[in-house]
């Protein structure tokens, strides 16, 4: 019993003793603490405000923004150990190490990440526009930090690693794009006729955009045939729709003004034809 009653008063004396040497470091760590996250969150809406005008995509800005933060905190963690005398240098140095080794393992990741950061501020692409790179195309559905999400005109959805985009050659067709639609008619068709036909469908059409204007004319002459090609500019929205829509009312105006199409040639090959003597 005795020796119990030692065990507690040599705690509460070591407790006391702990309480008069590290409490008063304690309450200015927490003090630091709590005007670090203070500090932190006035310093980050100044932040995206200044960014705002960038037009940045809303999940990259909150992104960027919780990173100001969190570096802003890490500081005043940093002053709070120092004020209960943490020895730092070993810590940082393990902290580098072990940086290092994760850096290593996630070498394509960290490559995506930096990509990412190039494309949001560099903007070669912005969100609804039309683009082809590395063997893909399709209008941009999001930017993010890894990644880039596309969407295909079949409305299935490509993701591009950013690190496969960046210092690559980029097509960006913009938020419109032009129809390349070609018409063949008879070599001794009225072509002035055809083309008057065209253009009243084209404008007809509420998808085809009035600026730039539409490329109407002849682009190739054959022995029996004359190919027209008929390339308005839509919004990417409309592209696959109004380029079935021309050319169904273009057969439908055709029709109702006489104009024929070419006839397809036939090939007639003889086989095992015999020498006539």
């Amino acid at each position: 019993m005795d020796n119990q009653l030692a065990l507690l008063d040599q705690a509460k004396s070591t407790l006391v003793d702990l309480a008069i040497k590290f409490g008063p470091k304690l309450v200015v760590a927490i003090v630091i603490m709590i005007a670090g996250f203070y500090t932190a969150r006035a310093i980050g809406r100044m932040f995206d405000r200044s960014i705002g005008r960038l037009q940045l995509e809303p999940p990259v800005r909150i992104l960027l923004v919780r990173l100001l933060r969190l570096m802003i905190v890490v500081v005043f963690l940093i002053m709070a150990l120092q004020n209960l005398g943490v020895e730092l240098l070993p810590l940082i140095a393990g902290l580098g190490v072990a940086g290092a080794g994760i850096a290593l393992a996630m070498q394509g990741v960290l490559g995506n990440l930096v990509a990412g950061f190039t494309i949001i501020f560099t903007r070669p692409f912005r969100v609804g526009e039309y683009i082809s790179i590395v063997g893909v195309e399709g209008q941009i559905e999001s930017i993010d930090l890894f990644a880039t999400r596309l969407l295909h005109s079949d409305r299935s959805i490509v993701v591009v690693p950013n690190r496969k985009i960046v210092g690559e050659i980029l097509h960006n067709y913009g938020r419109i794009r032009q129809l390349s639609l070609t018409v063949g008619i008879v070599r001794a068709a009225d072509v002035d006729a055809a083309l008057v036909i065209i253009k009243s469908a084209v404008s007809a059409n509420a998808n085809v955009l009035k600026e730039p204007a539409p490329v109407i004319g002849v682009s190739k002459l054959d022995t029996g045939s004359i190919t027209l090609i008929v390339a308005p500019w839509v919004k990417v929205d409309d592209y696959v729709g109004a380029g079935g829509a021309l050319n169904q009312a273009i057969v439908e105006k055709f029709a109702a003004g006489g104009i024929q199409y070419p006839a397809p040639a036939v090939a007639v090959r003889m086989a095992n034809a015999q020498p006539v003597h």
